[in-house]
């Protein structure tokens, strides 16, 4: 299983993980229960279940590098350009935006 920490401004809000080649996120209590608490994404509201798929939820897909930096990203990493969570969890730990993912280790 592989694991991702998420984050909204430098703040932990959920995880994302990989399991048997399907996806998951979920948000931790303590997010949900902050008075400023917000979404990562308009496409996965707060709620307390954990979400699943069988692709890479398309907002996170959404933050790994395209182009130049992708090709940059596939060879500094080893990657291949079909391991949607390994890309996510080697590049996306600082993205342009409000959200972040870092690789969790250790069962974090």
């Amino acid at each position: 299983m592989r694991k991702g920490n998420v984050y909204i401004n430098d703040r932990l809000c959920g995880q994302i993980w990989e399991d048997d080649g399907n996806f998951y996120f979920a948000y931790l209590k303590q997010w949900l229960n902050d008075p400023n608490k917000e979404p990562v994404s308009l496409t996965l509201p707060l709620q307390e279940a954990t979400y699943e798929s069988n692709i890479l939820f398309p907002f996170f897909d959404g933050l790994i590098p395209e182009g130049y930096l992708l090709e940059i990203a596939l060879k500094q990493f080893h990657l291949s350009l079909n391991d949607r969570m390994a890309l996510l969890l080697k590049t996306c730990g600082d993205t342009i935006g409000n959200v972040s993912v870092k690789e969790a280790i250790n069962d974090e």
